[in-house]
């Protein structure tokens, strides 16, 4: 398995890897990297990720931007957010355009696991 996390945060990018290296559930999985939502889309495109967990907020191009861009190429990994945003219409919009899940910041390696269990 081969997960992209996009976040325009290194520190958070890394927390996200060190709450998925926790996880039994993805278990030796090969763990990316990319700074917006831009080159996020360039890693999906060159290394076919089975999941994308992106931020919302980044520049260049927002999580939701990527998720719109995936779908326009007919491109669909799993695909969910690790966000601040938590308002009703954000999870609406997310889940309009396909977002398997939404986890909110500040999140646990369990709650993670948790929005993780109906997608994978």
């Amino acid at each position: 398995m081969k997960i992209l996390v996009v976040d325009d945060s290194k520190a958070m990018r890394a927390i996200v890897k060190r709450a998925l290296s926790s996880l039994e559930r993805v278990s030796g999985a090969t763990i990316i990297e990319a700074a917006d939502g831009e080159e996020g889309l360039d890693m999906v495109r060159a290394e076919s990720p089975d999941l994308v967990l992106s931020d919302w907020h980044m520049p260049e191009m927002t999580g939701i931007e990527l998720l719109q861009a995936l779908n326009a190429e007919g491109i669909t990994p799993t695909f969910g957010f690790v966000t601040s945003e938590t308002t009703p219409e954000m999870h609406e919009l997310a889940k309009a355009h396909g977002a398997d899940f939404l986890v909110s910041k500040p999140f646990t390696p369990g709650s993670l696991d948790q929005a993780l269990s109906g997608v994978l």
